[in-house]
């Protein structure tokens, strides 16, 4: 087997070690994400605006959100480097239960693409609410 995407009948099959490693740059960039906050929550106005202990759970959970991200990053880095390169993993349904187009791309492709955190710096400002 080779580590080529592979379709057959419609189901993608592809290395699990190609995945996790999309998975682990997904997770590092969720960190960044997070990290990018960090300034505006621990601004003056936010604190005046809440209880100082609020404010410091609100702070000590970010970290700690960051923290999580990146450790399981890590985690996932270090078990794809230990993972049999011909084991294929079936993405068909993984990639069903994904609702963001961009990171159903990126996780689906072994192709770089510009990573979330980077992106979203470059888009227009639209902004959808829920």
């Amino acid at each position: 087997m080779s580590n080529d995407l592979k379709s057959e009948g419609g189901v993608l099959n592809e290395p699990l070690t190609e995945i996790l490693s999309r998975v682990g740059t997904e997770l590092k960039d969720v960190a960044v994400l997070i990290e990018r906050l960090e300034p505006l929550l621990d601004s003056e106005e936010v604190a005046n605006s809440i209880d100082t202990v609020e404010h410091m759970k609100l702070l000590q959970g970010v970290d700690l959100a960051v923290q999580k991200a990146r450790g399981l990053a890590d985690f996932v880095d270090s078990i794809s480097t230990d993972v049999d390169e011909n084991l294929l993993i079936d993405l068909t349904t993984a990639l069903n239960l994904i609702t963001l187009s961009d990171l159903k791309k990126r996780l689906s492709s072994a192709d770089q693409t510009v990573v979330s955190a980077d992106a979203y710096e470059k888009a227009s400002g639209d902004l959808d609410f829920f």
